[in-house]
């Protein structure tokens, strides 16, 4: 992936081809680095395996060639200046469609297996144990929110239309978008609750290393409740923004342009935040039976 990172910035340079109004090649780099991103984060987890550690490794495997499988499918439409996804233009288009719609279900179980073998595996640090698992829960949703996608959008009919599903709603795909990105500036675009959503899996850890880095400054933050306690509140105000974010896409409405009703859940997820995070910092800290301190775990990794 990281090598077809550099290609794909590479035909950025030399081919100046645009399809669905984005460069051709801006796909295979978003995807590449993002499954970068995915998979190194899913090998870093493979450590907190306690229990069934061959099926995990079995797993990650699994994650690592339906990924590199999806990515063949991916670049070599963009070779052929063909689109890889929601294509039934031709035969063969639908069949690689199809055949990465099976990769991407296969990865998600796969990904799945090893979330439930982090709830049973045994992490010393309560913490470290949140984080990896709310993360990897989260990542899962959204992760699944990209199956919205590919229903049938009005005036499209499944097994009749050349084109079925469709990032953007309530415009056609391939209008104004954001520069980087290419989301949608004048409708809603359901990518953007899956990118959030998906990438739970490295940021809630990312919180608590930031935690971790904090505590040399801060005392309160050296305890391993206190830290378990704001990784949960981060995990709940996580989960509540792709929800948010999904809800707004649904109405068509873009994400740089969000009405009145946006604003206010976006305001009552930061009141959340900012009161479950004085509650989780005001809260007990660790203590043995005797009432003295404990020894504050080490976060794993």
């Amino acid at each position: 992936m990281a090598v077809l990172a550099v290609v794909s910035v590479a035909g950025l340079i030399v081919d100046d081809r645009v399809l669905v109004g984005a460069p051709i090649w801006a796909k295979p780099l978003k995807f590449s680095v993002s499954f970068v991103a995915y998979c190194l984060t899913l090998a870093w987890m493979l450590q907190f395996l306690t229990r069934r550690r061959k099926l995990g490794w079995w797993a990650g495997t699994v994650v690592a060639v339906t990924g590199a499988i999806e990515m063949v499918i991916i670049t070599g439409q963009v070779i052929r200046g063909r689109r890889s996804h929601f294509n039934h233009q031709t035969p063969f288009d639908s069949a690689l469609y199809n055949v990465m719609a099976v990769t991407v279900a296969v990865l998600w179980l796969a990904t799945l297996i090893l979330a439930a073998l982090l709830f049973r595996s045994t992490i010393a640090d309560r913490a470290s144990a949140r984080a990896v698992r709310i993360g990897a829960v989260l990542g899962l949703a959204g992760a699944g929110l990209g199956f919205l996608m590919t229903q049938p959008t009005p005036g499209q009919v499944r097994g009749a239309s050349d084109i079925v599903g469709a990032h953007s709603v309530g415009v056609p795909d391939g209008g104004p978008s954001m520069p980087l990105t290419g989301w949608s500036t004048t409708g809603g675009d359901l990518r953007i609750p899956h990118f959030v959503g998906m990438h739970a899996l490295q940021l809630i850890p990312l919180a608590l290393m930031g935690l971790v880095a904090l505590g040399a400054r801060v005392p309160r933050l050296r305890d391993e409740r206190i830290r378990a306690r704001l990784v949960a509140v981060a995990g709940a105000v996580y989960a509540a923004v792709p929800a948010l974010l999904t809800w707004q896409a649904l109405r068509g409405q873009p994400l740089v342009h969000p009405d009145g009703a946006t604003l206010a859940a976006a305001a009552l997820i930061a009141a959340g935040a900012t009161l479950g995070s004085i509650a989780a910092l005001r809260g007990p800290v660790g203590g043995n039976r005797a009432g003295t301190p404990e020894r504050t775990k080490q976060p794993v990794g």
